[in-house]
């Protein structure tokens, strides 16, 4: 917690971070703050302002902008109160990149480009094409022995012109930087220029874990890292996840690959016969429509199981120059595929307005409108529909 006062407070918007409708609030300054705002790769502190919640934090200049849902009186005093779970979340995840990319450069000359604090995972941008997993290997080995070797980590300020600064590992300053230069140092490892939040010893980062690389920009590697507490949460998710696989093949976590791959194959080879199965009958649909002595000008058929090759497999076989064909596979209450087919020009006449009474959206040629339907309920609509056009159709058409 800490105790300052409200500077200023103006209306403003924020955009939510997952896209949507801006969502109308204040700005706040204060005179001084120990919420983070957003920058240098690390995402903004959460916390309170008394009992107002600080939605996001930004940098504008020397300021830190708190965007909160209620007005803040300019002049009172205040009491900011930290999110302190997030924060020491970003703080191991930062701590852990300059830890990182330190030991990458020195290890194989892999210089970092740049890096993102996701939700879940962080990634580090090498200047490399490629990295192999025994280097990957080695990298995680050698900064586990960094963080059980309990290394200080130190941030000191330097004059934005002290000659110093030129030894400083850096990626440039901001445009708008004010002030004097803040550099934090990891003990004989790193000395890194940086504004973020960091840990005060490699030991509070507990644990680094290398998940691999990802190909990234043109002649770029993504390494992906945990560390810290998110480790201990990723641990006990694959638990989880096998407590709950163990429960259900019956076996134990070494068989688990066996077993979801001779499942795979029961499924490939169920899903064949399926297929097979639904030609069958799509066959004898059609031959015991063609055996009727007399034939509907209309035929309907709906299925819950199937797809547009079942469909199109009747339309192929009872033939389309006389008979109009309405065919709809899917469950009624949700979305399905349908098959409009028949004579050229009432398929080009019908089939847009089948579509439209679906809800769904289709195309066609030669005879054949198909597409998706939002609105399998509807289909007595369309075959009302249907059945009114040929009734109107003379016997000459």
């Amino acid at each position: 917690q800490f105790a300052t006062r409200v500077v200023s407070c103006q209306a403003a918007e924020l955009r939510p971070e997952g896209g949507g409708a801006p969502v109308r609030g204040f700005q706040v300054v204060l005179e001084d703050t120990i919420l983070f705002p957003e920058g240098g790769g690390q995402p903004d502190d959460r916390g309170l302002i008394g009992e107002v919640p600080v939605l996001r934090v930004t940098r504008r200049g020397p300021e830190a902008l708190h965007f909160v849902p209620a007005p803040l009186e300019p002049g009172a005093a205040v009491v900011l109160s930290l999110d302190w779970d997030r924060r020491f979340d970003h703080m191991q995840q930062h701590s852990g990149q300059h830890l990182i990319t330190a030991i990458a450069e020195q290890m194989f000359g892999f210089k970092t480009t740049s890096w993102e604090l996701g939700r879940q995972r962080s990634l580090i941008e090498l200047d490399t094409p490629s990295m192999t997993a025994e280097q990957v290997e080695a990298l995680e080995r050698s900064v586990n022995e960094k963080i059980r070797e309990r290394v200080p980590v130190t941030v000191r300020e330097l004059a934005a012109d002290d000659p110093e600064i030129e030894t400083v590992r850096s990626r440039g300053l901001p445009d708008d930087h004010a002030g004097p230069v803040r550099v934090v140092d990891i003990e004989g490892v790193d000395s890194n220029m940086c504004c973020g939040t960091h840990v005060s010893n490699l030991s509070d980062l507990q644990v680094i874990k290398l998940l691999g690389t990802e190909k990234g920009k043109k002649n770029k590697t993504n390494l992906v890292f945990l560390a810290g507490n998110r480790v201990l949460k990723s641990i006990e998710q694959s638990h989880s996840t096998e407590k709950a696989l163990t429960s259900l093949l019956k076996n134990g976590p070494g068989e688990h690959v066996e077993a979801v791959k001779r499942l795979q194959s029961s499924v490939k080879l169920l899903q064949k016969n399926n297929l097979n199965l639904l030609r069958d009958i799509a066959v004898l649909i059609a031959r015991d429509f063609k055996s009727k002595p007399v034939r509907s000008q209309l035929f309907v058929l709906h299925r819950k199981e199937g797809d547009s090759e079942f469909m199109n497999i009747i339309a192929n076989e009872i033939g389309t120059e006389d008979t109009l064909l309405f065919l709809t596979v899917g469950d009624e209450k949700e979305a399905g595929l349908f098959l409009l087919a028949g004579p050229v020009e009432a398929v080009e006449n019908l089939g847009p307005r089948v579509a439209e009474l679906l809800g769904g959206k289709g195309a066609g040629k030669r005879g054949r409108f198909q597409g998706k339907a939002a609105k399998m309920s509807q289909r007595g609509e369309v075959q009302a529909l249907l059945q009114e056009f040929i009734s109107h159709r003379s016997p000459e058409a």
